[in-house]
């Protein structure tokens, strides 16, 4: 197998993790919870979504262009859950953001403006989470999974990136990888913090 093939091998792994992570979410808010989940990180999902697709349109890339059109569903139900309605200048917020950092770059600099552009939104659109995990202890609806595979689906993407000499698309997949690794470890961190104290309770309870 030579190297192209195996960072178009990597290409379609990303593609797996990527919508394999947004269904992991999708399940634990549908069955679980939506406590601890940011509408403003979702609401940027959707948008950047939009982006990736585009862009994946004008490079004619079936990996890319699958990455982002078969997890969007999943990314809109979970917005919907959220009930984004109710708060629509999040929303407003969030389309405002993704318009100067990734359509406004791509009118004046092209696509590998957008892309960074894209980058920067990516990193920035994780911050809503990190907070809602920082200030909130409940994260009950917050997928580990999600984020983790969202990690390694990001490593996949860089490899298939670098072969495809997308430096702008690297860079940008790079940085949200990281932010992704610390968000999956904060929701680790607080759910196991609640386990901890659910098996207080049970415990004085049992004493009681």
């Amino acid at each position: 197998m030579s190297y192209h093939d195996l960072a178009v091998t990597f290409g379609w792994a990303a593609v797996s993790l990527t919508v394999g992570g947004t269904i992991a979410q999708f399940r634990r808010a549908s069955r679980l919870s939506i406590e601890g989940v940011s509408l403003a990180t979702w609401t940027l999902f959707v948008f950047m979504g939009l982006f990736w697709t585009s862009y994946g349109i004008d490079q004619r890339s079936a990996i890319i262009i699958l990455g982002s059109v078969l997890t969007l569903p999943f990314q809109a139900a979970i917005v919907l859950r959220l009930k984004p309605w109710r708060r629509w200048p999040v929303v407003a917020r969030s389309l405002a953001f993704s318009l100067i950092f990734c359509a406004l770059p791509t009118v004046v600099w092209g696509w590998p403006g957008g892309v960074y552009g894209v980058g920067i939104a990516m990193v920035v659109n994780r911050a809503p989470q990190l907070i809602e995990l920082i200030r909130y202890p409940d994260a009950t609806g917050v997928s580990v999974a999600m984020w983790s595979l969202g990690v390694a689906g990001a490593l996949c993407w860089v490899l298939y990136y670098q072969n495809a000499r997308l430096w702008a698309a690297l860079a940008s997949t790079a940085a949200a990888g990281l932010a992704s690794l610390f968000i999956a470890l904060l929701a680790t961190w607080r759910h196991r913090q609640a386990q901890g104290q659910s098996l207080i309770e049970e415990a004085v309870l049992a004493q009681a």
